[in-house]
């Protein structure tokens, strides 16, 4: 939101009033005089008139946690455990997931109260590549490479997919490197050979990679390093 905006939406104050504010160099947001009304701000920002706090700002909290099989990838569930379940924070219900994993895969999860952020990481437009480390049925030939990196057909959304990085482990595990986030995506990818998925883990989302420490059902907050990353 728009520092005038802002302003101009407490209730002791007008659109007026708010320029007249701006202009005298009584406003400070995180503790920097400002007097454009364009500078945008936040739930995260500290607002002050002269001695008067307008808005604290709240705290940008920041996650990776390594979701286990069977729990679900939402805030609140009748019937599963949930992520924010493993979570032992206070004001939980102000956190949200920046992507979600299927009940039975397991990896890379975050969460963060930071809408913007997560929408970086999420919205199509991004593109951010998803490694994930893929265990099958049957045995992977190089044919699903080529495939894979010509996208397939989704007959439901009448969509192809976009071009999906696939590298050979052995012959029944594989890394697939992901761009977007359709329903059961790899699942119906594999699903185009016969061949059934029988183990899903997320490994990274874009420069975020799953710390190798964190046992299943573990987390940690994100370093200022991984969180501008993103």
């Amino acid at each position: 939101m728009r520092l005038d905006r802002f302003i101009s939406n407490l209730p002791q104050f007008n659109r007026q009033a708010a320029r007249r504010l701006l202009a005298s160099g009584q406003l400070r947001v995180d503790g920097a005089v400002v007097s454009d009304g364009l500078c945008e701000v936040s739930q995260f920002s500290r607002i002050e008139l002269n001695s008067e706090l307008l808005q604290a700002g709240k705290t940008a909290r920041y996650f990776m946690l390594h979701k286990p099989p069977g729990v679900v990838s939402a805030t609140a569930h009748d019937e599963h455990r949930t992520v924010l379940d493993l979570l032992d924070e206070p004001d939980k219900a102000e956190l949200h997931l920046a992507g979600r994993l299927d009940l039975n895969t397991s990896g890379l999860l975050l969460i963060t109260n930071d809408g913007q952020w997560s929408r970086r990481l999420t919205e199509p437009s991004s593109r951010l590549g998803k490694v994930y480390r893929v265990e099958t049925e049957q045995p992977i030939t190089p044919e699903y490479i080529e495939v894979f990196a010509g996208g397939l057909y989704f007959a439901y959304e009448d969509l192809t997919t976009l071009p999906a990085e696939l590298l050979i482990l052995s012959s029944h595990s594989a890394l697939l490197t992901l761009h977007e986030g359709r329903y059961h995506q790899v699942k119906r990818m594999f699903g185009h050979f016969q061949n059934k998925v029988i183990g899903l883990h997320r490994l990274s989302m874009g420069a975020i990679e799953l710390d190798p420490q964190l046992a299943p059902g573990q987390y940690r907050a994100l370093s200022a390093a991984e969180i501008a990353r993103c």
